[in-house]
C-alpha cells in the first residue's frame, strides 16, 4: 500500500497542491465563521443556517470496491453544518431515493421545544415518503461536537451520515485553546448493501450448531464485543476516516463487484499541520457495528471534550469511542516535521480480521498524500476489556464545568438486556420486550391521545424484572420474548435513575459490548462495573461529585452502567443501543415526558397511521 500510494501521489502532484491549499483553508474556517457569525447575528441572536438536501443512491467507491451509497448532494459523509450556539438550522430534505422512505436524526442535538424534529421515524415523524421533501427547523443550544444520520431502517450503514460542529457563543472562553480545528468521522464499512444485511440479520434462526458461521463468541471466549452476534455477518470489510478506507482488492471474494485501488475516491484522507501548532480533532464515532480505537503514530492526545461536554483533561495514545459517541482531542505537531504520519482507526474489545483504516497526518513542508514508510497503527490490545473500562471510568466533568446532578432521584429503572426469540428467530430484548415502532408515531399518537399512556408508570424497585440473584453468566432462562412498545411515561421534571444490565446471549460464555444512547437528553454517568449490579455494595461507587453528563456510553459486556437524568424535556424520546442491527433487532425503549406541554404539532410530521390526512 505504501508505494502504491507514493506513485499515486507523484501522479496527482498537481491535485495535491490545490488540496493542500483546500486544507490551509479549511483550518481557518472558523476564524471565518466567527467574523460572518458576528456580521450575521441581529438583535434577537443567533444566524438562520439555511440548507438545501438531496438525498438519493448512488455508485461510490469508498473503500476502493464500488457499490451503491447514500448520499446528500453527491457527498458521503454529507456536508459538514458549521454554526454557532444560538444559531437555528434549517434543513429542506428532499427524499430521492425512489423506493425507500427516509429520515435523518440530529445526534446529541436535545431539541429543546422542537421535539418533532428528533428525525426518529415511528417515534418523533412519519418517515419521508419517495419524492417528498421535509423541512427539518431547530435551535442549536450547547456548543461542542455533533453528528447527524439515518434513523430508518439501516440507512446509516449505506453513508448516510455527517458532522456537526457548533463553536461557542460570543465573548465564551473554552476552558482549553488551540491554533485550528478539523474534524474526523469514523466508520465501518460492509461490501452487502442494507437490505441484503437486514434480511439476514431478520432470519437467523437459534441454533446452537450454526454459531460458528455467524461470529458466535466474537472469538474471545465469551467477552465477544461488537464481533458475534451483533453482525451476524462476519467482520466490516474495512474501516473509513472521513469517508475514505482502502480495501485490499486482490482479496476480492466470491462476492464479486468492482474494486480499483487506484479510484481518487478511496485515497486516504489527509489533514495538513504547521509545525509548533496545537490542533483540536473533533472525532465522531459512526460506525454501524464496531468499537474502535483511534490513534495519530507518534504523538499523545489530550481528550477535551465527551459528547459535548467539557473533560478534565487526560492524555492518551489510544482513544477508545464506541458508536454514536463524539470526542474532542488535542494534539501538538511537535514531530519530526520531514515526514508525515497516520492517523489509524482499529476495530477495539473484539477479535477482528478487518485492517486498520487509515489518513494522513501531512506536515505541511511534505507531499500531502505522501505515505508514511512505517506500518499504521495496529491499536490497542483487542480482548483487553478492561482497558475500555478504565478509559471510560477516568473521564469526569471538568472541574470548572461541573454540573452536579440531584442528590435523589424519584424513579429507579432497571433494564435487563437479553437476547431471545420470536418464533424461532433471534431478537434482542430489554425486560423481555423486543422493541418495535408503531405505524403512528408515538409523539404525535400519545399527543393527540391516539394511544393510551403505557402500563410501566408507576416506579418500579430494582428487582421488579429479574431477581437478586438472576445469573447474568447463563443463557436466559426464558428463551421465547415478545414485541412490544416499551413506552414509560415519566412524570414531568421527575429526577429518574437508570440501571442498565448486561448479560449473558443465548449461546454459553458470551455477551456484547452495547453503546446506548439517550434522544432529547445529556445525563449524568454515574458509574460502571462488571458483574450483577447489587445495589448494597454498587451504589457507594456512584459518583455525584464530578461525574461527566453524555448521550452516548457503552454498556461493557457482563456489565452494568448507571445514569441519572432529569425529565424535563416535552417530547417522546427514544433510548437504544447504538449498534444498527441491535436497535433493528428490539434493543431499546421509549421514554414519555410532557407530552401535554408540546402544544400543536405541525402538519409536515403527520401522513402514516392514524394521522393521515
Amino acid at each position: 500500500m505504501v508505494a502504491h500510494v507514493d506513485a499515486e501521489d507523484k501522479g496527482r502532484r498537481a491535485e495535491g497542491c490545490r488540496e493542500k491549499e483546500a486544507m490551509k483553508m479549511a483550518a481557518l474556517r472558523w476564524v471565518l465563521l466567527g467574523l460572518m457569525v458576528a456580521a450575521a447575528h441581529g438583535a434577537e441572536g443567533g444566524r438562520i443556517r439555511h440548507y438545501t438536501w438531496e438525498v438519493k443512491y448512488e455508485y461510490r467507491s469508498p473503500d476502493c470496491f464500488r457499490k451503491l451509497v447514500i448520499t446528500i448532494n453527491g457527498q458521503s459523509p454529507g456536508p459538514p453544518i458549521l454554526a454557532q450556539q444560538g444559531d437555528t438550522v434549517v434543513v429542506d430534505l428532499k427524499n430521492s431515493l425512489h423506493t425507500e422512505n427516509v429520515a435523518i436524526h440530529w445526534h446529541g442535538i436535545r431539541q429543546i421545544g422542537t421535539p418533532w424534529s428528533d428525525g426518529t421515524a415511528g417515534v418523533t415523524q412519519c418517515p419521508i415518503l419517495p419524492g417528498e421533501t421535509f423541512t427539518y427547523k431547530f435551535v442549536l443550544d450547547k456548543p461542542g461536537t455533533y453528528m447527524y444520520h439515518s434513523h430508518y431502517g439501516m440507512q446509516r450503514m449505506a453513508g448516510l451520515y455527517g458532522s456537526i460542529e457548533v463553536a461557542v457563543a460570543d465573548g465564551v472562553q473554552e476552558p482549553f485553546s488551540y491554533d485550528a480545528v478539523y474534524s474526523l468521522l469514523l466508520n465501518d464499512w460492509y461490501h452487502k448493501s442494507t437490505t441484503e444485511i437486514s434480511t439476514d440479520i431478520s432470519t437467523v434462526r437459534f441454533e446452537m450448531d450454526g454459531m460458528d458461521d455467524m461470529g458466535g463468541m466474537g472469538g474471545m471466549g465469551g467477552m465477544g464485543g461488537m464481533g458475534g452476534m451483533a453482525t451476524m455477518g462476519g467482520d466490516p470489510q474495512s474501516l473509513l476516516i472521513e469517508g475514505r478506507g482502502r480495501y485490499n482488492c486482490s482479496s476480492m471474494d466470491s462476492m464479486g463487484g468492482s474494486c480499483n485501488m487506484t479510484n481518487p475516491q478511496c485515497a486516504p484522507h489527509f489533514i495538513t499541520v504547521i509545525p509548533g501548532n496545537v490542533y483540536r480533532l473533533r472525532i465522531g464515532n459512526l460506525a454501524s457495528t464496531s468499537s474502535l480505537s483511534f490513534e495519530i503514530e507518534g504523538h499523545d492526545m489530550t481528550v477535551v471534550e465527551a459528547d459535548s461536554n467539557y473533560v478534565e483533561p487526560f492524555t492518551v495514545k489510544s482513544l477508545y469511542t464506541y458508536p454514536g459517541e463524539t470526542y474532542s482531542v488535542l494534539f501538538k505537531a511537535n514531530q519530526d516535521s520531514r515526514r508525515n504520519y497516520w492517523f489509524g482507526t482499529n476495530i477495539a474489545l473484539s477479535e477482528s480480521s478487518t485492517p486498520t483504516g487509515v489518513a494522513i497526518l501531512n506536515y505541511d513542508s511534505n507531499p500531502s498524500r505522501q505515505a508514511p514508510a512505517t506500518m499504521p497503527p495496529a491499536g490497542p490490545s483487542r480482548s483487553d476489556i478492561a482497558a475500555g473500562l478504565a478509559q471510560s471510568l477516568a473521564i469526569k466533568a471538568h472541574r470548572d464545568h461541573v454540573i452536579r446532578p440531584p442528590r435523589r432521584s424519584d424513579r429507579l429503572i432497571t433494564l435487563l438486556i437479553t437476547q431471545n426469540t420470536i418464533n424461532g428467530l433471534l431478537r434482542w430484548s430489554v425486560n423481555n420486550i423486543s422493541l418495535v415502532l408503531p405505524q403512528t408515531p408515538h409523539l404525535i399518537a400519545l399527543n393527540e391521545k391516539y394511544a393510551k399512556r403505557s402500563s410501566n408508570s408507576t416506579p418500579m424497585s430494582p428487582d421488579a424484572y429479574f431477581p437478586s440473584d438472576y445469573d447474568i453468566f447463563r443463557p436466559p432462562p426464558h428463551r421465547k420474548t415478545s414485541y412490544g412498545t416499551s413506552v414509560y411515561h415519566l412524570k414531568f421534571g421527575s429526577v429518574v435513575d437508570v440501571i442498565l444490565q448486561n448479560a449473558n446471549t443465548m449461546y454459553p460464555n458470551s455477551s456484547e459490548l452495547h453503546p446506548w444512547h439517550l434522544h432529547g437528553h445529556d445525563f449524568w454517568v454515574l458509574g460502571y462495573g462488571l458483574g450483577l449490579f447489587d445495589p448494597a455494595k454498587d451504589s457507594s461507587k456512584l459518583n455525584l461529585v464530578d461525574p461527566i453528563m453524555k448521550n452516548t456510553f457503552p454498556l461493557f459486556p457482563f456489565g452494568w452502567a448507571a445514569l441519572r437524568f432529569v425529565a424535563d424535556n416535552p417530547g417522546v424520546w427514544i433510548f437504544h443501543c447504538h449498534i444498527d442491527p441491535d436497535l433493528f433487532l428490539g434493543m431499546g425503549v421509549i421514554f414519555e415526558e410532557g407530552v401535554d406541554r408540546v402544544g400543536n404539532l405541525p402538519k409536515s410530521i403527520r401522513g402514516c397511521g392514524k394521522s393521515k390526512f
